[in-house]
C-alpha cells in the first residue's frame, strides 16, 4: 500500500469512473491519482482483513465438525458471491502494486497503458475465478502448483531486491516492496488454488493432510508473514500521511505492529500444530 505520485492518467476505465457523481467531484478537486491511491489503500486493507479472516477460518480445524460447518455456510449463494467479490479488490491491489514497483524502481512511466492492463487483468482474473467457483470439480497437484508459483514469486522478489538493495531507502520500505513483488504472484495463486482444488479447501480432512505437508507449511508461512508485514507497513504509511501528531503516530504504529505480530504468531502456531 504505497504512496502514488504519477501523472494524471487518461486510462479509459478512469473516464468511466468519473461519470459517478462522488468520484467526479473528487477527481475534479484532487485528480485521478488521488482516487487510485485510495483505491489501492482500501484494497490493501481488504487484503489484511482477508489474511485475518483466513487464519480465523483455519483455526476451526482444531474443533471436529466446526470447519465443515463454516464451509457449508460459505457455500450459501450470497456468501459465495461475497467470497468472489472479496477477491476482486485483493487482485487489483496486487496488480496495481506491480505497476507501482515498475514506476518507483524501474522508472516505467506509461501509466495510461499500465492502468488499463491493471483493470483488464483484474476483470479477466475475476471472470476466471467465477468460472472455477461455478464448476467446482477440477483439481491440480498441490506440489506442482505451489512449486511453480513460489518459483516465480521468489524470482520477482529477488529481482527487485537486487535492483533496490543499494538504494538509500530504509530497509523497512525495501522489504515492503520486496514482499509486494512476492505477493503479486502468491495472493492471486492462493485464490486460484482454493478453487482449482475445491475439495482440498472445503473438506477438513483434506485441509489437514495438505497443511501437514512440510512443503505446504513453508508456503503458507511465507504467504502469511509476507502479507501481514506488507499490510502492516502499508497501514503505518497511511498513519504517517494523515496523522500529524508524532505521539499518535507512534501509538498507532505500536498497535498495528502488535496486531500483525499476534496474527502472525497465531497463524504460524496453527500451521505447526496441525
Amino acid at each position: 500500500m504505497a504512496n502514488q505520485s504519477f501523472r494524471t492518467s487518461d486510462a479509459g476505465w478512469l473516464k468511466m469512473l468519473s461519470a459517478i457523481p462522488l468520484l467526479a467531484r473528487t477527481s475534479g478537486n484532487r485528480g485521478n491519482p488521488f482516487i487510485i491511491s485510495w483505491c489501492h489503500r482500501l484494497s490493501g486493507m481488504v487484503l489484511v482483513f482477508f489474511v485475518w479472516f483466513h487464519i480465523y477460518t483455519l483455526s476451526s480445524l482444531t474443533a471436529p465438525g466446526a470447519y465443515e460447518s463454516k464451509m457449508a455456510l460459505y457455500r450459501i449463494p450470497i456468501l459465495a458471491f461475497m467470497e468472489w467479490a472479496l477477491a476482486v479488490p485483493v487482485i487489483f491491489h496486487a496488480l496495481n502494486g506491480g505497476r507501482l514497483i515498475l514506476y518507483e524502481s524501474f522508472r516505467f512511466r506509461k501509466d495510461d497503458m499500465l492502468l488499463n492492463w491493471v483493470a483488464g487483468l483484474t476483470l479477466l482474473y475475476a471472470v476466471i475465478l467465477a468460472a472455477l467457483m461455478r464448476m467446482g470439480n477440477q483439481s491440480v497437484s498441490a506440489f506442482f502448483f505451489w512449486f511453480m508459483a513460489l518459483s516465480v514469486a521468489l524470482t520477482l522478489a529477488y529481482g527487485l531486491y537486487a535492483h533496490i538493495r543499494r538504494t538509500p531507502h530504509q530497509w523497512g520500505w525495501k522489504f515492503q516492496r520486496i514482499t509486494g513483488a512476492f505477493l503479486l504472484v502468491m495472493v492471486p495463486a492462493h485464490f486460484l488454488f482454493m478453487h482449482l482444488n475445491p475439495r482440498v479447501a472445503q473438506d477438513a480432512g483434506e485441509v489437514v493432510l495438505r497443511v501437514q505437508n512440510p512443503w505446504i507449511k513453508l508456503v503458507d508461512a511465507a504467504l502469511v508473514v509476507s502479507a501481514l508485514y506488507h499490510g502492516g507497513y502499508g497501514l503505518k504509511s497511511i498513519l504517517s500521511d494523515y496523522i500529524g501528531s508524532k505521539g499518535l503516530r507512534a501509538l498507532g504504529t505500536a498497535v498495528i505492529t502488535a496486531a500483525m505480530m499476534v496474527a502472525a504468531w497465531v497463524g504460524i502456531k496453527l500451521m505447526v500444530s496441525i
